[in-house]
């Protein structure tokens, strides 16, 4: 297989035009340019990402299939929004779990849209059992916790985000130290990607890096929800 030399500018042209034209006729009549500029190279980013992410653990996958793969459906689900306009306006590309059948999954995540490009890794809304276990593990491995999170090269290049209670949970004590991880609904890490990367020969290269610059966190998460590393 050939190397993946980065994606095109092309695909960034027709993301700006299915912003301006987000509706079932034009992307009809445009499908051919979504095909060409959005599906075949999110396909071949992900093919040339398999072997890095075995690299990291052999318990995710990159599976670069048209649909029940890694690359995330276009279409959006409106049935309980109130924005209905019927198509996502970026690309979105997970490498999850064996063991995870949807978003919620611990997973390696890329976005790419036009005003926007990075990595997202870790759990996004996890269950409650999931969300139990991780935040039992801080109290209970703190050290390990704080050593992944403090390490200055991890922090250099990510930073810790989603959303949080307002308060400790139930059964946590509110004077925590690591309260507002405690409070924490979502346990993942997002690292920006620079657009002319993104369009590089380099990129595959700088994902797979940045992949493996959180397997640490990844795997104190893995362990945490009961899943293997």
């Amino acid at each position: 297989m050939a190397q993946f030399k980065g994606y095109p500018k092309a695909t960034f042209r027709y993301l700006k035009q299915l912003e301006k034209n987000n509706n079932r006729d034009w992307f009809g009549e445009h499908k051919s340019g979504y095909e060409q500029d959005v599906l075949e190279p999110s396909l071949d980013f992900i093919a040339a990402m398999q072997s890095h992410v075995h690299n990291i653990s052999d318990h995710f996958d990159a599976i670069p299939k048209r649909m029940g793969g890694s690359l995330m459906r276009v279409y959006r689900d409106t049935r309980f929004s109130k924005d209905k306009t019927p198509y996502k306006t970026n690309i979105g590309i997970q490498f999850r779990h064996q063991l995870g059948k949807d978003v919620h999954a611990p997973g390696f995540y890329l976005h790419l849209d036009t005003t926007s490009c990075y990595v997202g890794i870790g759990l996004w809304r996890p269950d409650s059992k999931a969300l139990q276990g991780i935040r039992a593990s801080i109290v209970e491995q703190r050290e390990e916790w704080h050593k992944i999170k403090r390490a200055k090269a991890f922090r250099d290049r990510f930073e810790l985000g989603g959303a949080s209670l307002k308060r400790a949970p139930k059964g946590f004590d509110p004077e925590d130290p690591d309260v507002l991880d405690l409070r924490r609904k979502d346990y993942v890490v997002t690292a920006n990607l620079a657009p002319s990367v993104v369009t590089s020969d380099a990129f595959v290269k700088e994902v797979a890096a940045t992949f493996r610059a959180s397997s640490r966190f990844m795997e104190y998460l893995c362990k945490a929800v009961q899943v293997p590393f």
